[in-house]
């Protein structure tokens, strides 16, 4: 493997090297668990018992959201179904006794867009089961595929037994399971994720306001969704943009609506203040172009196919180190996507990012007398490594 190591200045010019940001440590939180990651990234600033298997409540609603979401950009499901309400989705349902409901009713058909904003705005306890219904046949099928939805996201600690939240004892997630579903409903789906930040919504001559009152006080907030039983505490899901940087903040656990939202407060300002999001690479962008043996090209461009990020402290952007270690000899044929090195991020000598570096075109094999030249060039080559 051949080595090249650079310095590179990142993004100085557009916005200015400025002076390293000493980061203090984290802010003390009044939660059982709480986790603050960048969403852009998915880099962890600040953690506590965030893999630790917790009742959810309502902060289920977000897999919810997350697996109708998906069944509406598939085609499966469409915005103006209309939605036969039964007797277990009724708001009059026992089961419900004492909860957030959108007040749907047997008899009156509701579409998927309403019921959608009931789950979201209104975190509708019957309207999350009119969705599961409609969607799988049953709730206990609809959570079944909350949980392979879990799975593919790669929710290490979580299993859901309903749509709603209310209290089961096998019924559990994660702070980091659940900034790992909030970060995968704004990538995968932003016209969805953007009806979190909606303020109220009014069915059945009912006008209700968003829980999330962080969104009312901050403006950077626009998501996501509250959730409270006796067994969980006051919990909140907020997500904030502030220039070019998303963070996601999970508090589970603490006292009261005032204390969830003070604790996220903390969580997001301490992010915002200490650290950015920085852009590594360009999708595409070519990082060196070494030469290539036995092909139709002398030439061959490598890089990384999608763009990077890192999160860092504030002011250091300037002063990481990349360290390009490519494989010797490259020979074609080569296409376009084959792993020809590793690219290695660091800074202060710990490790920020890595990735393969692939080749960024195809580069088909030279002719028989090109191939022989390249063979004599790297025999003779060899004897002044070996030397």
């Amino acid at each position: 493997m051949k080595r090249f190591t650079l310095f590179i200045f990142l993004l100085c010019s557009t916005l200015g090297a400025g002076a390293a940001t000493v980061v203090p440590s984290p802010p003390q939180v009044a939660a059982e668990s709480y986790i603050l990651m960048d969403a852009d990234s998915g880099a962890v600033l600040v953690e506590h018992n965030a893999d630790v298997p917790l009742p959810p409540a309502s902060l289920t609603k977000m897999m919810t959201a997350y697996v109708l979401a998906g069944e509406i950009e598939a085609g499966r499901v469409k915005r103006d179904d209309k939605v036969v309400v039964s007797e277990n989705a009724w708001s009059q349902n026992p089961v419900f006794a004492g909860s957030s409901l959108m007040w749907i009713e047997p008899g009156k058909d509701v579409t998927i867009e309403d019921l959608e904003r009931g789950i979201i705005v209104s975190s509708g306890n019957d309207a999350t089961v009119a969705v599961a219904e409609h969607i799988a046949g049953s709730e206990a099928a609809f959570a079944e595929l909350m949980n392979s939805n879990a799975e593919a996201l790669g929710m290490r600690n979580s299993y859901f037994v309903n749509s709603h939240g209310l209290q089961d004892a096998d019924h559990v997630t994660t702070a980091r399971d659940l900034a790992i579903l909030a970060r995968a409903m704004i990538e995968d789906y932003p016209t969805h994720y953007a009806l979190y930040k909606e303020r109220d919504f009014t069915y059945n001559g009912i006008k209700q306001y968003n829980r999330n009152t962080l969104m009312a006080e901050d403006p950077s907030v626009d998501g996501l969704k509250t959730g409270h039983t006796d067994a969980a505490g006051y919990c909140l899901v907020a997500s904030a943009k502030r220039r070019d940087m998303r963070l996601i903040s999970v508090v589970m656990g603490t006292a009261s609506p005032n204390s969830r939202k003070n604790e996220s407060r903390s969580l997001l300002n301490y992010g915002f203040r200490f650290y950015e999001t920085v852009n590594l690479f360009d999708a595409g962008q070519e990082l060196e172009k070494p030469r290539i043996w036995k092909g139709a090209e002398d030439y061959v461009a490598v890089g990384l196919l999608d763009g990077a990020v890192a999160t860092l402290p504030r002011g250091k952007r300037d002063q990481l180190s990349t360290e390009l270690e490519l494989r010797q000899p490259l020979e074609a044929p080569l296409s376009r996507g084959d792993e020809v090195g590793t690219v290695r991020l660091t800074l202060d000598g710990e490790p920020v990012f890595q990735s393969p570096v692939v080749a960024l075109q195809s580069v088909e094999s030279g002719g028989f007398f090109a191939r022989l030249w390249d063979m004599v060039l790297m025999w003779i080559s060899s004897l002044f490594s070996a030397g």
